[in-house]
């Protein structure tokens, strides 16, 4: 487990996520993963381990978003093939296309700080 005193779970995610990492956990007595970062594993109270995800996944679910005087966007939920689930995004594609089963690739975004978004697999 992280030293809380310097560097919280979001703060290691975050340092992956900068390094182009994708980064989740497993709980040390189930093996299971887990994800958004998290100080004890959800259920056991066990430690947590990092490791860094292939980034290959799947639409779970997916909507998409009107704003007033924006382009739409999507929102999807995305199963990663490690076995966690996460909320992001398909770019790359129109929002209305994206679609349920559709296989996907991270990459991440240039944001302050960098956050995952997903594109089409190629040959998907």
């Amino acid at each position: 487990m992280d030293d809380l005193r310097t560097a919280s779970p979001n703060a290691t995610y975050a340092a992956h996520c900068a390094r182009g990492e994708l980064a989740y956990q497993v709980d040390t007595s189930t093996g299971a993963a887990v994800f958004y970062p998290r100080v004890i594993a959800p259920g056991t109270g066990a430690a947590l381990e990092w490791r860094i995800s292939k980034g290959l996944g799947t639409v779970h679910a997916t909507t998409v978003v009107h704003t007033k005087g924006q382009p739409p966007h999507n929102v999807a939920l995305i199963d990663l093939d490690e076995g966690f689930r996460m909320m992001s995004r398909v770019e790359g594609i129109d929002p209305m296309a994206v679609r349920i089963g559709m296989r996907v690739r991270v990459r991440m975004h240039p944001g302050e700080p960098p956050y995952p978004v997903f594109d089409l697999e190629q040959g998907a």
